[in-house]
């Protein structure tokens, strides 16, 4: 199952709305085929892994990250594929919480004749697949707020100069978390003071499969302050860039977008930003997991709206001081330490002289709920 799931690993940021699956088939002890879930339209993680099994599948054990399909979508099903093979069991890590399988496809292979064993490092399953799970469940992605600051909790200095806080070990290590996300979401504040292109940039051996992967982009600007010759507007960037805003935009800004070929996408009229409507379009469009990159403000806005579950947070020894120096999360923030954003299930790597904090969000509970 270890080996399945480093498969499905490889193929994260590929595969929406469909979740990253490994499948690994094994006769007599040795492995005999392997796969992970190919792009929407292309096959699943066992039909790969028992097509390279090939007749070595019959009476095999396939391991597998995910409970199978057993429904019709833009591939048959594959609980069809395993009882044709010929696999004798089915070991299957976690089931899947997708109404139209939940259950229905280890049923299948049970009736079928096929010993399943479900709950093999289910943990881990359900933790590489978090953003699934939680558009399967709300509608929702998983939002990630991701940012690199000083020791003294500064993203640019007073002057706003940000380049570069970290090192180079950690910024290939961003690119890494670009290249496993679904979608990647910036605010208008950002684009103007950095002008980044938001694209992943990373050498083939740190990426998934088929190489880098630049996940869409989406840029929040409710007023249309973006300046047209940015360089995430570029047409020749690859992968698609999409703009959130609002009637307060100018209907002729929104149109030089459009020519460029960059979605526009109007959430109503108000100049500030619905974060919960957006989070719905982009479930609507089928992101799992959502990167943050956005300045102190955007971070704020989906902090103070409730909407952040995991942080992943770089620190540079680095001190920058100064009062008016901003810090990563802006916005109205708690009153009490009370009410302050905790995480859980914290971890910590290094990337050369830099540290990565990571976790999940626990929310605070309402005054008025406590």
């Amino acid at each position: 199952m270890a080996a399945a799931l480093a498969l499905a690993q490889r193929a994260l940021g590929r595969t929406a709305p469909n979740p990253a699956v490994g499948a690994v088939v094994v006769q007599a002890g040795e492995i005999v085929g392997k796969g992970a879930t190919r792009p929407p339209g292309g096959p699943h993680a066992e039909v790969v892994a028992l097509a390279e099994a090939g007749a070595a599948a019959r009476g095999a054990t396939l391991y597998v990250t995910l409970e199978p399909c057993c429904h019709f979508g833009r591939t048959p099903p594959c609980t069809d594929a395993i009882v044709a093979a010929g696999v004798a069991r089915c070991v299957v890590a976690v089931a899947d919480p997708f109404p139209l399988v939940n259950g229905g496809g280890i049923t299948r292979l049970r009736d079928a004749g096929i010993a399943v064993d479900l709950g093999l490092m289910e943990q881990e399953a359900v933790a590489l697949n978090a953003g699934f799970f939680a558009r399967v469940r709300t509608g929702r992605p998983l939002v990630v707020a991701k940012y690199a600051m000083t020791l003294d909790g500064r993203i640019a200095t007073r002057t706003g100069h940000s380049r570069w806080i970290t090192g180079e070990p950690a910024r290939l290590a961003v690119h890494v978390l670009r290249d496993r996300s679904d979608a990647i979401v910036a605010g208008a504040g950002t684009i103007a003071a950095d002008d980044p292109a938001l694209t992943t940039r990373l050498p083939d051996e740190l990426a998934g499969d088929g190489g880098p992967h630049p996940p869409p982009r989406t840029v929040v600007d409710g007023r249309g302050s973006s300046p047209l010759a940015a360089r995430v507007f570029d047409p020749a960037l690859p992968g698609q860039t999409l703009v959130a805003t609002t009637a307060a935009s100018s209907p002729g800004w929104r149109s030089a977008l459009a020519a460029r070929g960059v979605a526009v996408d109007i959430l109503g009229a108000d100049p500030e930003i619905d974060l919960g409507l957006l989070l719905d379009r982009l479930g609507e469009r089928g992101v799992n997991t959502l990167l943050v990159e956005g300045g102190g403000r955007l971070h704020g806005a989906f902090f103070d709206a409730g909407l952040v579950d995991r942080v992943a947070a770089f620190v540079a020894p680095v001190m920058v001081g100064g009062e008016a120096a901003p810090g990563p999360v802006g916005g109205a923030g708690a009153a009490t330490m009370a009410e302050a954003v905790r995480l859980t299930g914290v971890r910590l790597r290094r990337f050369g002289d830099d540290l990565l904090i990571e976790g999940d969000v626990v929310r605070p509970v309402p005054r008025e709920a406590a």
